[in-house]
This record gives C-alpha cells, structure tokens and sequence, in this order.
C-alpha cells in the first residue's frame, strides 16, 4: 500500500486546534510571569536561599530552625517596639518593655540563639555540628528579613512609629574599624554574659526566670554603652535592616567587617576564654593552657586535705 502523502499546509480546523493550544500555553505562563513578579516584588533579597537551607539535612534540624525564625521574628517585635510604641516619654517603662521582651521571645521562641555570633560560639564549643549552626544563622536571618517587612506593615496599618534598626555612619570610619571595635567588645561581653548565667551559675527552682531577666538587663546596658554601630550586637540585625532599609545587599565592606566579622572574631575570642577557664574544646582542639576552674578545685581540694 502506497501511503498517502502529507497535507501541507495542514487543515483549517487542525490548524485552529493547536493555535488554541498555543494561545492557553502563552496565557499559562503569561499568568506565572505575573505572579512571579508580583512575588519578586515583595520578597526581600536572600529570604529564598534562606528558606531553601531549612531542609539540609533532610530536615533533621528544621526544628531548629523554626526556632530560630519564629524566636527572631517575635525577639525584633517584643524589643524594638520598646520606645517606639511602648514608653516613647518614659525610659524606665522602655527598659522594663525590652526586659520582658528578652525573656517573652526566648520562652516562647522555644530557646533559640537568634544571633549568628552566639551560633558560632555553640559551634567552636562543640554545642552544635556545623551543619545545624548553618541551619540556625539561615533560620534567624530568614526570621529578619521577614520580621521588619510584617512590622512595617503593622504600623502603617496602626498609625504607629515605624521601627527602626542599627546602623553606622560611614563617615569618618570608612572600613568600620571603630563601630567593628564596638562590636567586638559587646559581644565579648555578650557571650561571657551567657557563658556565665547559663552554665556557672544556677538561681535554683527560678533559674530560668532569673537568668533570662538578667539576661535582658545585660543586653539593654550593652545597647546603652556601645552605640557606635547601631548597635546591632548580632549580626543578622544589621543585615536584614540594611537589607530592608535600602531594598538591597550591602555593598559597603565597612559593613561586613562591622557586624559579621567582629562579632564572629568575638565569639570566638570569648570561646577561647570560656575554655581556658572550664576546659573542654575549641574547633574540637585542646587549648594548651587551662581549665582554671579545675585547678582552682584542685588547689581547694588539696587545702582542705
């Protein structure tokens, strides 16, 4: 059987049948395209990659990291309205906001770190794997990003004053050498801070009430005496505000080198520290001095002898 050749140009209803294929294909993306502009538009610079990080691991930290976003998102809501909408005229009743803010987004945070520097000070302590403190920072950066645009919107839709976040003058101080120093030095005291009412002290049946309110009270002092960058005293907040503030990445190294590289090189510093006095490891490394804490109990224990 000879086949019968093909019709070209094809049918007029073949034709019509697949250019309304094609027009329901080109309506198909034309949509999508809409949407994700409209998306585009709305999400800030580096929430995807940060939304992405919550499952590495095949999800063994996503508990984690929930922690980390929903504990940042209430931590910048509880302690940046102080002063804003709560006791704008009174800085006493300011304090006492931000002091129940600490303790409020902690407690029901679930405990998180809500600060990359106090990660990566878990992290050289051996409290958490690499991978989870990546998990953790993605998780609070993830939590900023969101929390400054949901807030801004809350207050246009209140009539309140819209919240601010930290920054430093360039000028002057270029490479940020003095905020970086601010920084260094709060953190430090940051993490002994921690260090200390955490794991050397114990309040007893209110430890935790009373360590998270010291906590609060040591926080807003170290907001109050090192001003010069902002001051953020964790890295995330002064990213994701820039990131906010000006709708992009910071371009400027002063930045970074202020609020990510002397905040790691304090958390760090103030591990070293901690490790000299308790003992235990830093990377995993013995220190080759130290604990002090253990000789100090030796020395009692031989005295008392």
């Amino acid at each position: 059987l000879t086949p019968k050749p093909a019709v070209f140009p094809p049918p007029a209803a073949e034709w019509s049948e697949c250019h309304q294929r094609n027009n329901k294909t080109m309506v198909f993306f034309t949509l999508l395209s809409s949407l994700f502009k409209q998306a585009y538009d709305v999400t800030p610079p580096g929430l995807v990659t940060c939304l992405a990080c919550a499952y590495i691991g095949s999800g063994r930290y996503f508990a984690a990291y929930r922690h980390e976003f929903i504990g940042t998102l209430l931590m910048i809501g509880f302690t940046f309205s102080p002063g804003k909408w709560i006791g704008q005229d009174a800085l006493m009743v300011a304090w006492i906001a931000h002091m129940c803010g600490v303790v409020a987004s902690d407690k029901i945070g679930g405990g998180p770190h809500v600060n990359p520097a106090v990660t990566v000070s878990m992290y050289a302590l051996g409290k958490c794997s690499y991978t989870e403190g990546l998990v953790r920072i993605m998780g609070a950066m993830a939590g900023g990003l969101v929390a400054f645009p949901l807030y801004s919107v809350f207050a246009d839709k209140l009539g309140l004053t819209q919240l601010g976040g930290p920054e430093f003058s360039s000028k002057d101080d270029e490479d940020g050498v003095n905020a970086g120093f601010s920084e260094f030095v709060a953190v430090t005291l940051l993490m002994i801070m921690i260090y200390v009412l955490n794991w050397e002290l114990n309040f007893g049946k209110y430890h935790y009430w009373i360590k998270q309110t010291l906590t609060a009270v040591g926080i807003r002092y170290l907001i109050e005496t090192f001003p010069l960058a902002g001051p953020a005293i964790n890295p995330m907040l002064g990213t994701t505000w820039y990131i906010f503030s000006k709708g992009a990445f910071p371009d400027e190294i002063g930045h970074y080198f202020t609020y990510w590289v002397c905040p790691f090189v304090a958390a760090m510093f103030a591990s070293c520290l901690y490790a000299v006095y308790a003992g235990g490891d830093v990377f995993g490394q013995k220190l080759p001095f130290g604990p002090i804490k253990g000789d100090a109990a030796v020395s009692s224990s031989k005295k008392n002898k």
